[in-house]
């Protein structure tokens, strides 16, 4: 691990208070440090106003047009009376903004606590909400952030965790289940056909979801891309495949108000989760040198770990040749 101090061990208090004030508030001293990860994200006290949600981007992660382009959907979305958290803009219309060579954003705080998936019900109310997100997301296609596709969440991050990470005696067999994975994900692919690509939220799990009033509110766009609807659907589906065909129900139901979904992409389900599962194992390589990313994760890149990893990929390797999941 390289001596020099990571970049983000510079955002003390006072560094945050002062990039919030440089937009006109005056901070009330209270920070909070909320739970992320890939960039940093603080609860500032303002006076006489209601919080702020800050975020400071992780530095060469997205340039600046991708980043615009992630708030500029949030922002249309938002204007169209749905249930998103968009940032802040000032009187000229930004939204990005600089401190010392950091870029970050404001978000107003929202309330909520996550979702319960095994409710029915709710699940019918948050297809409504995707549909109609997803309505909008079909309208035009992002024009500079990525594409969900097998190269990049794939075979991408195989190469870097093959590079930096896999023990010598698990070399073998990562390389083997990996390269039978690959192939069981582009066939999947394959069989779905033509799939339309649209712009989603690309990481909707119940942590970027709040649910408040009976109803969700949608946080944390940071990984929008273009990607298969059914990329925003499949995190809140669980447990046994007759539960899964259930919640799966339910959230078509409610989607399909204000948007069609295409069956095919259901094909699309288990080769989607592998390649997060594959994409999740090089992220946390990538990021090892955040000092954050030991302490929160110490159970990384132990020879256990690589064990019990291959183990879960070649449990997903099984289930891409099961039968997809049904609607009634």
């Amino acid at each position: 691990m390289s001596e020099s101090p990571h970049p983000f061990q510079t955002l003390t208090p006072g560094f945050i208070m002062d990039a919030v004030e440089s937009r006109g508030f005056r901070c009330d001293c209270r920070t909070l440090a909320l739970n992320s990860y890939e960039n940093r994200v603080y609860q500032v006290g303002v006076e006489d106003a209601d919080p702020f949600i800050v975020k400071f981007y992780r530095p060469n992660r997205w340039s600046d047009v991708q980043i615009l382009e992630e708030h500029a959907f949030c922002l249309e979305l938002a204007e169209h009376e749905l249930p998103v958290v968009a940032p802040w803009r000032n009187t000229h219309g930004e939204s990005l903004f600089r401190q010392d060579g950091f870029r970050f954003a404001l978000y107003p705080r929202q309330g909520g606590h996550a979702p319960e998936f095994d409710n029915l019900d709710n699940l019918c109310t948050l297809g409504h909400a995707l549909g109609r997100i997803h309505r909008i997301g079909a309208i035009r296609p992002f024009q500079h952030r990525p594409v969900l596709d097998v190269a990049s969440f794939g075979r991408a991050s195989v190469a870097l965790v093959a590079e930096r990470c896999i023990p010598d005696e698990y070399r073998a067999s990562y390389e083997a289940v990996t390269s039978q994975l690959l192939a069981g994900v582009e066939e999947a692919f394959a069989a779905a056909g033509t799939v339309r690509f649209i712009r989603t939220h690309g990481d909707c799990h119940a942590g970027n979801i709040l649910w408040r009033s009976d109803a969700p509110h949608f946080v944390d766009f940071d990984d929008a891309r273009m990607a298969p609807a059914v990329q925003d659907l499949w995190m809140m589906l669980s447990g046994e495949p007759s539960r899964r065909n259930a919640q799966l129900a339910a959230l078509v139901e409610g989607y399909r108000e204000f948007c069609d979904f295409q069956h095919r992409e259901l094909l699309l389900v288990e080769a989607l989760r592998a390649l997060r599962m594959l994409h999740y194992s090089a992220w946390l390589a990538a990021r090892w040198e955040d000092p954050m990313f030991p302490q929160t994760f110490p159970w990384f890149n132990t020879v256990r770990y690589w064990g019990e990893h291959i183990l879960a990929l070649r449990e997903q390797l099984a289930a891409l040749a099961e039968p997809p999941l049904e609607l009634p």
